[in-house]
């Protein structure tokens, strides 16, 4: 099958091997399947995603993903919604014909494989994808396959969103939130705040399309940090209720900038991916006796609950669709990306 292949820091369109489904797996035709920022950065930065992958899995032995070899060839993208075309054995979730969305998770004799990030399970970025049958759910009719694949980005907003304080029932009304940075995942943090409850989003980034789509996507307030400060906007709009600072941007200084803004007694959520090492003065935090916790990916629950609000209009991702290309435009969508004006959420469209 023809594929966007990862080899040597470049993006390179080949034939790959198709994968035969085994025991408990389908195998599926790609519909569509989203660029995610951790993929721009592990073009150029492999070997660091591969370090630290090592280092995070470590405890969970057997359970951890198998970490991929950078040398080898990889087919990225695991945002994707997919149509199955023929199930292995022991398989009694999907058939032939379902349009799905699937945690990009594989499990095999072997282990168990991140999807878009493994040398033996392509991703989305190729013709035809590889699944576990007890990880996909069907896309409910009549949702687009387009707007199924953002399924898995906007279950990241949700996860960090019921992982902070705001996450108890009943709690959101009850909090602000302050998301910094509007990219996919700052934008999904705040469509997940606004569906919980949250009656006061500030959303601060400095560009004006991103903050844009952060107003379209439920943010209450929108502000360019470089003329106010999204901590001193909420306290012109609101100023009262305990609050959330979301850190959704992942560079170097933002995290000791959210400590150092942060209200005595709030909670700093992190969940932009900062690859690099940072610095940050603990005193600051001590002194203010602020919460600060880390997230990542989501559940299955999570997964679910964000399908079915995109398939019931609950949860409109339309507005962040703003490209799609076929395999021979990956490349030039990877650099396109680099600019926040141009895009949010591209699309790689396989027979496109």
């Amino acid at each position: 099958m023809r594929a966007a292949v990862m080899r040597g820091g470049e993006l390179v369109v080949d034939e790959v091997p198709d994968r035969a489904p085994g025991p408990g797996q389908v195998l599926a035709e790609v519909l569509a399947c989203g660029i995610c920022g951790s993929d721009l950065h592990a073009l150029h930065h492999a070997d660091e995603l591969v370090e630290m992958s090592t280092v995070t899995g470590a405890e969970l032995g057997p359970m951890a993903p198998k970490v991929f070899d950078p040398a080898r060839d990889v087919v990225m993208g695991h945002e994707f919604s997919a149509r199955v075309l023929e199930v292995g054995d022991n398989v009694g979730n999907s058939e032939p014909g379902d349009v799905v969305v699937s945690l990009p998770i594989v499990m095999d004799a072997g282990g168990i494989h991140a999807v878009g990030y493994s040398n033996e399970y392509p991703g989305g970025y190729g013709e035809r994808i590889v699944l576990s049958d007890m990880l996909t759910m069907k896309v409910p009719n009549g949702l687009d396959p387009r707007h199924a694949a953002l399924t898995e980005p906007m279950a990241v907003g949700l996860h960090a969103v019921e992982s902070s304080r705001m996450g108890a029932e009943g709690a959101a009304p009850r909090h602000a939130a302050v998301v910094l940075g509007c990219g996919p995942v700052g934008l999904a943090v705040i469509a997940a705040a606004r569906l919980a409850g949250c009656e006061s989003v500030v959303a601060a980034d400095l560009s004006p399309a991103r903050r844009a789509l952060a107003a379209t996507m439920g943010a209450t307030e929108v502000v360019d940090p470089r003329e106010e400060g999204a901590v001193a906007a909420w306290r012109r709009v609101d100023g009262r209720r305990p609050v959330v600072l979301f850190e959704a941007v992942g560079v170097p200084g933002m995290l000791d900038a959210c400590l150092t803004d942060a209200p005595r007694g709030s909670q700093v959520l992190v969940v932009g991916v900062c690859m690099q090492p940072d610095t940050l003065r603990p005193m600051i935090a001590v002194g203010k006796e602020l919460n600060l916790q880390f997230v990542l990916g989501y559940d299955p629950a999570q997964f679910g609950t964000t399908l079915r609000r995109i398939a019931e209009g609950d949860l409109d991702v339309a507005p962040l669709l703003t490209g799609e290309v076929g395999l021979d435009g990956v490349a030039d969508a990877f650099e396109a990306l680099a600019d926040p004006e141009a895009h949010a959420k591209i699309l790689v469209v396989p027979d496109g």
